[in-house]
């Protein structure tokens, strides 16, 4: 007679499934946007920060990480790279971190 050796399926925990009809938890929904101007600001403000992250990923005006916008942008105006004027005039009007950090402010240098 042989030695019986066990199934390779002894050796892993059996994990139960849901059953198909089993209904889910529902989670609560996010809150909705507390934004409350009319969508011509957003669509607006959508545009200009387009803008500000285009210039952040336009190479041409040199890097933009661990500095503002505008300080990249006063960079490029002395070093004769001529960087679009609708950027200062966008990065002098809003105060927002927003609009005057670059778009790779999350990450840590």
């Amino acid at each position: 007679m042989t030695t019986k050796h066990g199934l390779i399926t002894d050796s892993f925990k059996v994990v139960k499934k849901a059953k198909r009809g089993a209904r889910k938890a529902k989670r609560p929904l996010s809150p909705p946007p507390t934004h409350q101007e009319s969508g011509a600001a957003t669509l607006q403000e959508e545009e200009e920060l387009w803008t500000l992250r285009h210039f952040d990923l336009d190479w041409r005006f040199g890097p933009c990480t661990g500095i503002s916008r505008l300080h990249r942008w006063e960079r490029a105006e002395l070093h004769g790279l001529d960087p679009p004027e609708e950027i200062r005039e966008l990065l002098q009007t809003h105060t927002d971190p927003e609009y005057s950090l670059s778009l790779w402010r999350d990450y840590p240098l």
